[in-house]
C-alpha cells in the first residue's frame, strides 16, 4: 500500500471510530448498527466492513486506540524511582484526561449489564496490559535495589489509584469536572512522594 493510501486508510479509520463512539453514547451499543456507523462517518459500508467486520471488532479497535499511546511508550529505565514514577504518573494523568478515554469507560459502564464482553475487552486489552507495565517497572526498580516491595500488584494499584481517583473518576460522575494541568501535576507529584516514601530503600 502506498503512503497516500495508508494515510487515507488511517483517516477513514479515525472517522469510523469517532462515529462509533458518538453513536454508542447516543443510542447504546445494541441499537447501533454498522450501517449507521458507516453513514455517520461518511465512508462506504464496504470500507467499514473491510476494516471492521463486526461491532465487536470495532469496539476492540476503540479500546486499542484509547490505550495505544501508553502501549507505545517505553518504560523509564530503573535506577531513579522518583524520576521514573514521575514520568509514568504524568503519562497516566495525560492518558486519563483524553476525552476518548472517558467516553470508552462510559460506554462500558452503560452496557455492562447486557454486554459484559465489552468490559472484558476493555480490561484485558487495555487496562490490564497498562497495569502490568507499571507493575513490571516497579519490579525492575526492585531488581535495581532502589525499592523493596512485597506485593508489586498492590504497589502499582496504590500508585495508579492515587492519580485516577482525582483526575479521572470524578469526571464520569460530575458534569463539567475538570482538572488543570497544574493540579494534575501536583496530584502526580504527591503520589510519587507517597509511593517513594513507602517503598524506597533509601528513605
Amino acid at each position: 500500500m502506498t503512503t497516500y493510501h495508508q494515510r487515507i486508510a488511517r483517516e477513514k479509520r479515525a472517522l469510523i471510530l469517532a462515529a462509533a463512539t458518538e453513536l454508542f453514547l447516543e443510542l447504546g451499543y445494541d441499537r447501533t448498527s454498522l450501517a449507521r456507523i458507516a453513514e455517520r462517518s461518511g465512508v462506504s459500508r464496504a470500507t467499514l466492513f473491510k476494516q471492521f467486520p463486526t461491532k465487536a471488532a470495532l469496539f476492540d479497535a476503540m479500546v486499542t486506540e484509547s490505550w495505544s499511546a501508553a502501549a507505545e511508550e517505553a518504560p523509564p529505565p530503573p535506577g531513579d524511582i522518583t524520576g521514573g514514577l514521575t514520568t509514568i504518573g504524568r503519562r497516566y494523568a495525560e492518558l486519563l484526561s483524553r476525552a476518548q478515554m472517558t467516553d470508552l469507560f462510559r460506554i462500558v459502564i452503560a452496557e455492562l449489564p447486557r454486554f459484559p464482553e465489552l468490559a472484558n475487552a476493555q480490561f484485558s486489552q487495555g487496562k490490564l496490559p497498562y497495569f502490568e507495565s507499571v507493575r513490571d517497572y516497579l519490579l525492575s526498580e526492585q531488581d535495581a535495589g532502589t525499592i523493596r516491595v512485597d506485593d508489586a500488584d498492590l504497589a502499582a494499584t496504590q500508585f495508579l489509584g492515587m492519580i485516577s481517583n482525582y483526575v479521572f473518576w470524578p469526571a464520569l460522575l460530575v458534569p463539567g469536572w475538570e482538572v488543570s494541568a497544574e493540579r494534575a501535576a501536583q496530584v502526580v507529584d504527591e503520589a510519587v512522594r507517597t509511593t517513594a516514601a513507602r517503598y524506597s530503600t533509601t528513605s
